[in-house]
């Protein structure tokens, strides 16, 4: 796994729960649940092609 995506993952961390803050201060409820809602399937995307390729090398390993 690359230091890269770590960042990234905790950069939308953060950018998600300062827009987050920033939304409920000015009373917009309804739009915090969907910027979390982005956040995640954002960083999902970036996190799948890792998980199949766990999946793949487990299914190599057993395959012997």
């Amino acid at each position: 796994m690359e230091v890269n995506l770590i960042f990234k993952i905790a950069a939308v961390g953060i950018l998600v729960s300062v827009i987050s803050q920033i939304l409920r201060q000015s009373g917009r409820e309804e739009h915090v649940f969907l910027v979390g809602l982005a956040g995640v399937i954002l960083v999902l995307f970036w996190i799948v092609p890792y998980i199949s390729e766990l999946f793949e090398t487990v299914k190599d390993l057993f395959m012997l």
